[in-house]
């Protein structure tokens, strides 16, 4: 049995499936395994990311199955427009979360998730994810980059490009068709509809990948 980590108001407490019989069992699987025509582009895994330095050590993505179901609906559906998922993160344990509250500057936090609520990330059911070209391979122009923590990441934001704002308007349309909702300060970013019900988790990114 898995052990989960949910977070109290002081310390991390670590409970069973068992003891969690409102929550839905945990079944993260690996979102490239389902559908390889879906990219990524894991920046946790790099340097190239706003802490500047590797968080993950490994480039997957995981995600609990009725999400990962749902984005596959959602990537079959844009092939006919000409595009395809590049997925940026899925599942986040938990200790990474409390990592980016802590390092991050306080006027900025309202980009990330506060460790004492946990994250959606957290539960594997949030995917921060773009669109890519099917001909080129090369990401779509959207307002502004991932994790650009500014009004430009807003989902309503009105600057930028016309294209820029269609691109991003077409993919918050589309993954919400399919059950997901764009966060209010980040458009790369979408819960799925059922998230409250799984468990935060704490597992490392390699375990899970040994696990599956």
């Amino acid at each position: 049995m898995i052990l989960l980590s949910i977070v109290s108001s002081s310390c991390m407490q670590l409970i069973t499936d068992k003891e969690n019989t409102k929550l839905r069992k945990a079944e993260l699987v690996e979102i490239v395994k389902l559908d390889p025509t879906i990219k990524l582009d894991i920046r946790y895994a790099t340097n190239n990311n706003f802490l500047r330095r590797k968080i993950y050590k490994t480039s997957k993505v995981f995600l609990q199955k009725p999400v990962a179901k749902s984005l596959l609906k959602v990537n079959n559906k844009i092939k006919n427009d000409g595009y395809g998922l590049l997925i940026y993160d899925g599942y986040r344990p938990w200790s990474v979360t409390k990592i980016f509250w802590e390092e991050i500057a306080p006027e900025k936090r309202k980009f990330v998730a506060d460790p004492k609520k946990g994250s959606m990330h957290n539960r594997g059911c949030a995917v921060d994810l773009t669109l890519y070209d099917l001909n080129t391979g090369t990401p779509i122009d959207m307002p502004c980059d991932y994790d650009t923590f500014s009004e430009e990441a807003y989902p309503n934001y009105s600057g930028g490009t016309d294209l820029q704002r269609k691109n991003r308007d077409y993919l918050i349309k589309v993954m919400k068709e399919e059950g997901f909702t764009v966060h209010p300060n980040e458009w790369w970013h979408y819960d799925y509809k059922d998230c409250k019900e799984y468990p935060i988790l704490d597992i490392p990114i390699e375990k899970v990948l040994n696990e599956n």
